[in-house]
């Protein structure tokens, strides 16, 4: 909004340069889950934030929009740095019971944040958009020092381990390859959900703005529904038959939004797709993290949360042509099949690891000797 606001740039600019932003930060946690693997978790977190701070700095004090694109590229280099250390962090200090649960609980304070985000957003917002970027930075920095501060030290690996982390892999690994072909698919569907929303609402004769409800709903659901989590039987359910629920549930919602005749009917529909993200996000970190060595797995969940920035780009693009073209109801109909695509394929997935070699059913076995 800032681009189109202060500096006058069409809408389709604002795109372009938006489409330029999601495109940097595929290398972003790439080069986010190496530099956790050489440098430490902490320190890579701490440059992550810093650089993210740097650059919305350098858009709010932007005097054309040829600067404000390049810091926007900036920033996108810099804006996912930060979560493959976070990660690898709860991969190697939680044990392997508790790792869907930890994964879970920080999708929930992300939705946490989201909300406040939205809220301070709209606050400085109507104000002046630069300050919004000022805050941003402000609020980047103080969570560097804090985690400077307060997140353990870290050790630089033995000598010993370095042929062993120069010799992972994971772009070779068809397991994780596989995980990434599914957390792409979902990645757009997800997305879709940010970003086709408000539009849909629109065509259905409701207020735009009452996808920010939606959003609330979902978050809350989310953070609500963790001590679900702890529960025997879902605590124990075995991974293919945990993704094959959530991506059911997923479509259930979805196909809600299809159907619904209000807004009380959107709101149940999002609650019905927001508890099958709570099934699906940390099951998915967790099974990824399961299949690193010791010595990759900032680079493993790197390399999976491409899945978001493949996402970026190829949602905006797939939801405005089935808006167009097939409308609200041809557009959630759409992305209720491809859960129900992936309720079938994904489990089989994991059952054979991507490659043909059956697996347990259960996700981070192995990760018991990690440090």
């Amino acid at each position: 909004m800032l681009i189109t606001t202060s500096f006058g740039a069409s809408t389709a600019v604002a795109g372009y340069i938006g489409a330029a932003f999601g495109l940097a930060t595929i290398p972003s946690r790439l080069a986010g889950g190496r530099l956790a693997d050489r440098i430490g978790r902490r320190r890579t977190i701490v440059v992550g934030l810093t650089g993210c701070a740097v650059a919305q700095l350098g858009i709010a004090s932007a005097g054309g929009l040829v600067p404000a694109a390049c810091f926007a590229v900036l920033m996108g280099l810099a804006f996912e740095i930060y979560e493959p250390p976070s990660q690898a962090m709860i991969a190697d200090a939680v044990a392997p019971g508790e790792q869907v649960r930890a994964h879970g609980l920080m999708n929930a304070a992300l939705a946490v944040a989201g909300m406040g985000a939205g809220l301070l957003a709209a606050g400085i917002g109507r104000r002046e958009l630069r300050w919004l970027f000022v805050v941003d930075a402000l609020t980047c920095l103080l969570c560097a020092l804090t985690v400077h501060l307060v997140l353990p030290a870290d050790h630089r690996a033995a000598p010993a381990a370095v042929p062993q982390a120069a010799a992972v892999a994971p772009w070779r690994d068809r397991s994780l390859l596989a995980m990434l072909a599914a957390g792409t698919l979902f990645a757009v569907v997800h997305l879709q959900i940010m970003i086709s929303l408000p539009l849909s609402l629109e065509l259905r004769g409701l207020q735009p703005a009452d996808a920010g409800l939606l959003f609330t709903t979902s978050a809350l659901t989310i953070t609500a529904g963790q001590p679900l989590l702890r529960r025997k039987r879902l605590a124990a359910l075995p991974t293919p038959a945990a993704f094959a629920g959530g991506y059911l549930l997923m479509a259930l919602g979805l196909a809600g939004y299809a159907l619904a005749p209000g807004l009380l009917a959107w709101t149940a529909a999002t609650m019905v797709w927001s508890l099958g993200d709570l099934l699906l996000t940390g099951r998915a970190y967790a099974l990824v993290a399961s299949l690193a060595p010791a010595a990759g797995k900032a680079r493993y969940l790197a390399v999976y949360g491409t899945s978001w920035g493949i996402g970026g780009i190829a949602a905006p693009v797939v939801g405005t042509q089935l808006l167009e073209h097939a409308g609200a109801v041809g557009l959630w109909c759409a992305m209720s099949l491809t859960c129900l695509i992936l309720a079938v394929l994904h489990p089989a997935w994991i059952r054979t690891g991507g490659d043909g070699r059956e697996r347990e059913a259960t996700p981070v076995r192995e990760q018991a000797a990690c440090p």
